[in-house]
């Protein structure tokens, strides 16, 4: 096979344990709708089920995506689901240590993130007062604004924010250890005094972790909190306010269009860019 037309291969690691989710369709609809269009590259991808049925992709894949998922990212130290997670996150790691050009890239994505946190002990990963539940806004760090993943994007940006659980406190000695750099944090609350969490981290020039849903799809979304019965519990929990402001940003294409259309798919051109350099050199679409 030609160099040229060896595909991209891309392992999407599924921590949703088996509970009905449209994560995992929306990183499929982006991966399908992104083969061919960079670079003329094809794009390959393989689901694993990790905390399910405890399957864990090995090093032949280019890109890991590991998706969001529900429970409590701690206290799972016995699961041993978590142990071949940890145990395949410390060999990708390891692997980009010693590797010249055949780099591993990994995305995390909310309840992957926060086990990315607890890995390389970051920061402090605790319960929220309250679940953050909206279409809410993200701002830029300084670093953020030079990141590769957030290029184009407006500061702050929106995002799909639906989480219990929450990254402060951030080990600063560790993350200038392992040379990481937070590049967003959560919305400004100057009337709440608590401290922002982290909303991403870039760990390296090839590992990212992002605490919000940058796949989220705001048609399905749409459809979704138009359920009758999930309408009426949201209205019941946050009051009708609230329930119209997510209607509104659903609707509103200048609101989620722009985080799914950039984020995902900046990562993986960076990616493409970095493993098939020849290939971006010689293109002429």
């Amino acid at each position: 096979m030609k160099l040229a037309s060896r595909p991209i291969r891309i392992a999407i690691l599924d921590l949703n344990n088996n509970t009905p989710n449209e994560g995992i369709r929306c990183l499929r609809e982006i991966l399908l709708s992104t083969t061919g269009n960079m670079y003329g590259l094809p794009i390959e991808f393989k689901v694993f089920d990790v905390r399910y049925r405890n399957e864990i992709p090995d090093l032949s894949f280019d890109v890991f995506i590991s998706s969001g998922g529900p429970g409590s990212p701690l206290g799972l130290e016995n699961a041993d689901w978590e142990k071949k997670y940890f145990s395949w996150l410390e060999k990708v790691w390891n692997h980009n240590i010693k590797a010249v050009n055949d780099k591993k890239y990994v995305c995390f994505i909310c309840f992957s993130f926060e086990l990315m946190i607890r890995y390389f002990e970051l920061a402090l990963l605790t319960r929220r007062r309250s679940q953050s539940f909206g279409i809410l806004p993200v701002h830029k760090t300084p670093a953020g604004r030079s990141e590769i993943i957030f290029s184009r994007l407006g500061d702050p940006f929106f995002c799909a924010d639906f989480r219990e659980w929450q990254v402060t406190e951030p080990d600063n000695a560790r993350l200038y250890e392992l040379g990481a750099e937070i590049i967003a944090l959560e919305k400004i609350r100057p009337h709440v005094e608590l401290e922002r969490a982290l909303m991403a981290v870039r760990l390296s020039a090839e590992f990212v972790g992002i605490q919000f849903h940058p796949e989220a799809d705001p048609r399905s979304m749409l459809v979704h909190f138009q359920d009758q019965a999930r309408k009426e519990k949201i209205i019941s929990e946050c009051g009708q306010d609230k329930y119209n402001i997510i209607l509104h940003r659903l609707q509103d294409p200048n609101y989620l269009n722009p985080t799914r259309e950039t984020v995902l798919p900046n990562f993986l051109n960076n990616a493409i860019e970095n493993l098939r350099p020849e290939v971006v050199f010689n293109f002429s679409g």
